[in-house]
């Protein structure tokens, strides 16, 4: 078989067509791209992700990505502790967070519920959330799932599981397009959504 690269260049290749969002090409580009690069900026690269890889965990309190114990949301006390927002993977943080609409805590689920994917209740860790709301400082939770069919069944689920908790369930409102994932979302839609969520139960 005929081959364009050497057999170490065509694994890199393969291994970075295997990052989400990275096509062939993609792949071919960005290798291309670090092996012209200075050796001194390739291993400060390699060196980055092995640190951030080694040092990075989730917050034991709301499974967002930290360097810490705690995430700096967890941990900063000016935050509004009687609203959680509820997404499903730390992006959505770090892009409600860019809107500037949100104040509150957060929740990470880390996937929404895909049965056909075995993914149920206990791999969401919600009992976890259902917790922290028992403790009783939690006064509403914003379900912000992505609006696709997985998200609205999550959000559902947790809606129904929630309500006896006597406490507000808004869902994000349907500003963001039906289908679509909050990571892509501009910022003031993504605003709007947020202001106009409406109550759930």
């Amino acid at each position: 078989m005929l081959r364009g690269y050497s057999e170490r260049i065509e694994k890199l290749i393969k291994a970075f067509g295997r990052l989400p969002g990275i096509g062939p090409k993609s792949a071919e580009r960005i290798t291309l791209h670090l092996l012209k690069q200075d050796r001194l900026q390739a291993e400060e690269l390699a060196q980055m992700i092995s640190e951030a890889k080694a040092n990075t965990f989730f917050c034991e309190r709301c499974n967002n990505l930290s360097d810490q114990t705690l995430c700096h949301i967890c941990g900063d006390a000016s935050r509004d502790r009687s609203t959680i927002c509820v997404v499903e993977e730390p992006r959505d943080v770090a892009s409600i967070e860019r809107s500037g609409v949100h104040r509150g805590l957060y929740y990470v689920l880390l996937g929404a519920l895909s049965p056909l994917e075995g993914v149920g209740p206990r791999e969401l860790k919600i009992d976890r959330l259902m917790k922290r709301i028992r403790e009783g400082e939690i006064k509403e939770v914003i379900l912000a799932t992505n609006p696709n069919s997985e998200g609205d069944v999550t959000a559902m689920y947790l809606a129904e599981v929630l309500k006896s908790f006597g406490i507000k369930i808004t869902r994000i409102a349907r500003g963001i397009p039906v289908g679509s994932h909050i990571e892509y979302v501009d910022q003031v839609t993504l605003q709007r959504a947020l202001e106009g969520r409406t109550a759930v139960v």
